[in-house]
């Protein structure tokens, strides 16, 4: 693979990742909209251990509070915020787990890398986002994240597994329906994407090793480092974004593409 491509890749994927836009529908449209080859799994897991990192990094406040919580966390004690907020991790990791399985299992994946349907799924998700950000109330923090809520986000992130619908999009979307402010709703969602991402590594782990080999390894390296600063880069803006704007522009962005992907594919 060329170096432009793997630079392109890093810069989508980096930008993507945790912006509502939805990373994996600007992947899959890559190729599909141009000659570039399709980037294949190796690359595709690479850009998240980058992504990984860099939301690691930019909460490790939080990250260190919940890994210290682990101890309590496992002896039942959840008196802690550390040994809470890993529970609400855990417990917001199960339901994608389950369905990635699933899709995994059943070859769903691969059969809903169509352009249609991202299209549609830009539109949808993207007029959701503006509905539960408009009817949404800012009553809730982070700190008042609970084990209820917890589930019911990882319900709304296993929803996510379908491309374009934006697993940062969908978490902010659940957490502003109920209550979350806007701030707090986008924390929340790129704590979970945290084991999310380290669930989908494990998973695909053994795929990638199969496929591995000195020239993918190198690729994976530089595409997983450029990844991450670009990630480390639209976080910041995102979340100093949030403390004047609402998610209006991502919505129109997702409006925008939505419609030209549909008109591609239909047209």
């Amino acid at each position: 693979m060329t170096l432009f491509n793997l630079v392109l890749i890093a810069i989508i994927q980096g930008i993507t990742e945790f912006l509502p836009i939805s990373s994996s529908g600007h992947l899959i449209l890559l190729p599909a909209l141009t000659t570039l080859e399709d980037q294949g799994l190796v690359i595709d897991v690479a850009v998240h251990i980058g992504t990984l990192f860099a939301v690691t990094l930019y909460f490790r406040r939080d990250v260190a509070a919940a890994f210290t919580g682990l101890p309590d966390m496992l002896r039942g004690r959840l008196e802690r915020p550390g040994a809470r907020l890993a529970l609400c991790l855990v417990i917001a990791t199960v339901p994608v787990m389950i369905a990635g399985l699933i899709f995994k299992l059943t070859g769903l994946m691969e059969a809903m890398r169509s352009i249609a349907l991202i299209g549609w799924t830009m539109i949808i998700f993207g007029i959701v986002l503006y509905v539960t950000d408009r009817v949404g109330r800012f009553h809730k923090v982070t700190a008042d994240w609970s084990l209820r809520d917890a589930w019911i986000l990882g319900l709304w992130q296993a929803v996510a597994l379908v491309p374009g619908t934006s697993r940062s999009g969908i978490c902010i979307s659940g957490a502003r329906f109920l209550g979350y402010a806007r701030h707090d709703a986008a924390r929340i969602s790129m704590l979970m994407s945290i084991p999310t991402i380290i669930a989908s590594g494990v998973l695909m782990g053994g795929d990638v090793l199969l496929r591995m080999d000195a020239q993918a390894a190198r690729d994976g390296a530089i595409v997983a480092v450029m990844a991450f600063f670009a990630a480390l880069a639209a976080l910041a803006f995102m979340m100093k974004l949030l403390q004047t704007v609402s998610f209006t522009p991502y919505v129109i962005y997702r409006l925008a593409l939505g419609g030209a992907l549909l008109w591609v594919a239909y047209v």
